[in-house]
């Protein structure tokens, strides 16, 4: 039996959840799936620089899980890029922090006992 997955902590949501190679139309496109905390992990390490160990505090998840979310998202980011496909963010076991979204694609997900409630 596979353990469920913890809430990781979701700082920000992104602006633009969609991104597609130009010039293709998109009934030709491929996507991939970016899930919200693997943005979260890419925000964190890649644009505000911080060490996995600082990044894993901030999502309330071990430094492991945290290189683990940011290797898969890597993993897809790579892949749209080389291989031309569509990226679309959204989905995932997350919960956001005093933020609400109005895309319905990138609303908190998790409803667990094991999340923090919000206050």
């Amino acid at each position: 039996m596979v353990r469920p997955k913890r809430c990781r902590l979701v700082a920000e949501v992104p602006e633009a959840v969609y991104f597609k190679p130009r010039g293709i139309s998109m009934i030709d496109l491929e996507e991939i799936g970016l899930e919200l905390d693997e943005f979260e992990a890419v925000r964190l390490a890649d644009l505000d620089g911080l060490y996995h160990e600082d990044a894993a505090k901030r999502m309330r998840v071990s430094r492991a899980t945290f290189g683990r979310i940011l290797t898969s998202a890597h993993r897809k980011v790579a892949e749209a890029l080389v291989r031309g496909k569509a990226l679309r963010i959204e989905g995932g076991t997350y919960e956001t922090p005093d933020i609400e979204s109005t895309t319905p694609s990138v609303r908190r997900s998790c409803g667990r006992k094991s999340c923090p409630e919000k206050e």
